[in-house]
């Protein structure tokens, strides 16, 4: 198996964490429906503040936010090319597709695509 993997960190407002968990919830759901092989979305819990660089500066982390980081495993960058363009269609994912409608700032989100190199 040629494992790929799909990271994000996401700056999230604490008083939108609920709504931010409800939106993950339906994403990952459609993912997995598609062939994800595994949808994780963690809160930052033990993430110290760095002096050149950390989570937090990564996405210019504001007071009254906590940083998420998620990932999404596939079967093979193929698998992962096929299933996102299938989930960018999906109509229940529309809402998502909009800025605006977004419960965090995705101007300051990053994401990438990854192949594993040591797998234990």
């Amino acid at each position: 198996m040629s494992l790929y993997i799909d990271g994000y960190v996401v700056p999230v407002p604490k008083d939108k964490l609920d709504e931010y968990i409800k939106m993950a919830k339906l994403a990952g759901k459609v993912w997995k429906e598609y062939g994800a092989l595994k949808v994780m979305e963690s809160v930052a819990d033990d993430v110290p503040e760095g002096k050149i660089t950390s989570f937090g500066k990564s996405v210019q982390l504001k007071d009254n936010e906590t940083v998420v980081f998620s990932y999404i495993l596939y079967e093979s960058r193929q698998a992962r090319d096929e299933i996102n363009e299938k989930v960018m269609k999906d109509p229940r994912l529309a809402d998502m597709m909009v800025p605006k409608n977004l419960p965090f700032d995705g101007m300051r989100m990053f994401w990438g695509g990854f192949k594993p190199i040591v797998e234990l």
